[in-house]
């Protein structure tokens, strides 16, 4: 009666978390450092843009993005990665890239690849889109392991020529979902040139490359553009939801080449859900404004800076490159989980809700997803709580 091909998915991760810890009564003051839901100020002309569009909540909104939206997003690409794309061809508003994800797996993805079942790569750990995805246009889900020894980042490369000449898409993240670490350039470059030669498309996951330490991340179709690769080979998607502190107006975008969008946007017409008029005159002023940005970035700055004092005399945590996670090595993610809820209230995500078991192993059974998404003062609590609870 019901489908099997997601009888196998796991609960999801919260769900699950809400299973392990709802059971039993928080042992302090609730801190919640689960989710990655940013907490910084939002910019301050998003509610009179808001307003004065009210009227058009009246309208059906443009499904493919209106033409300031799509405008606001190209010229940014410009600013920040030296891309120039066509708004008119290239580029689709989203309406969060969990959306985009999905859609664009079952907008992209053949039926099979050089005559058999395709191929989806995945990190593991990883955004859980990916892999449902994946099953739902019927392809081998293959997760690979992005650990310490990785540089936490998937060696595609290390997959036998079987696998690889098979695959279909292959998601990476760059700064990466849970661990933070940055693609360098030359990892770029390699994952492209190994899409080359295998002929398989890479879907780009950035939506946390403005959160960043030092540097701002490459990003992945400025490298394929360099590179003068196949124009078709790199999906690109953002969000505002991090970038600007905006998680509850589910805005972003897909953005790559003009085949690839023409496809996602066919299928988007007949089942998407195009953003509202006044969100996206909202979202293209938003993509049009950096001061916001930089401002949120050096809030970030200051709760790393303040994490590694908290952890300096403990070598094997830091804070990460970029994003806004901290993956914190403990013996087992869902014990430690549990006696920092039921010992001080503090609630933290196991690492193994992330990721998948592999041959009786779990990439993130020994760590603990941490957001550093409050403010401030309510991080430092939540980081010195951690740090005697479980590693004093």
């Amino acid at each position: 009666m019901f489908p099997e091909r997601f009888a196998a998915l796991p609960e999801y991760a919260f769900p699950r978390l809400r299973a392990l810890l709802d059971v039993h009564p928080a042992g302090g003051d609730v801190l919640h450092m689960t989710i990655g839901e940013p907490r910084h100020p939002m910019p301050d002309f998003v509610g009179q843009v808001l307003a004065d569009n009210l009227s058009d909540f009246a309208k059906y909104p443009d499904n493919n993005g209106l033409p300031d939206l799509l405008g606001a997003i190209s010229d940014w690409l410009m600013r920040r990665f030296g891309v120039r794309v066509d708004p008119a061809t290239e580029v689709m508003a989203l309406n969060g890239t969990r959306e985009g994800l999905m859609n664009a797996c079952i907008a992209l993805c053949p039926e099979t690849k050089n005559g058999k079942q395709p191929v989806v790569l995945t990190p593991n750990p990883f955004y859980q889109v990916y892999a449902v995805a994946a099953v739902t246009v019927g392809a081998e889900p293959v997760f690979v392991p992005a650990t310490r020894e990785t540089g936490y980042l998937p060696d595609y490369a290390s997959l036998p020529a079987e696998v690889l000449d098979r695959t279909a898409i292959a998601y990476i993240c760059s700064p990466s979902n849970p661990q933070g670490a940055v693609a360098t350039p030359d990892y770029l470059r390699d994952l492209v040139a190994l899409a080359e030669k295998h002929d398989f498309q890479i879907f780009a996951d950035e939506c946390y490359s403005e959160i960043w330490r030092d540097a701002p991340p490459k990003g992945m179709l400025e490298i394929a553009r360099d590179m003068g690769a196949d124009p078709e080979r790199v999906v690109i998607f953002h969000s505002l939801s991090k970038r600007s502190n905006l998680p509850g107006l589910r805005s972003g975008f897909v953005a790559g080449g003009a085949k690839s969008l023409e496809r996602i946007r066919k299928l988007r017409a007949y089942s998407g859900a195009p953003l509202s008029n006044p969100v996206q005159l909202v979202s293209a002023r938003v993509w049009a404004d950096e001061d916001h940005v930089i401002a949120s970035r050096a809030l970030y700055r200051e709760k790393f800076d303040m994490a590694d004092r908290i952890f300096a005399d403990i070598p094997r945590i830091s804070s990460p490159q970029a994003g806004f996670f901290m993956w914190m090595p403990v013996e087992d993610g869902e014990a430690a989980a549990l006696k920092l809820w039921t010992e001080t209230g503090v609630r933290v995500l196991p690492g193994a809700y992330l990721s998948r078991d592999i041959n009786g192993e779990n990439p993130g059974k020994t760590y603990i997803r941490v957001a550093l998404v409050a403010p401030k003062e309510e991080t430092q609590r939540g980081l010195e709580t951690i740090r005697d609870c479980l590693y004093g």
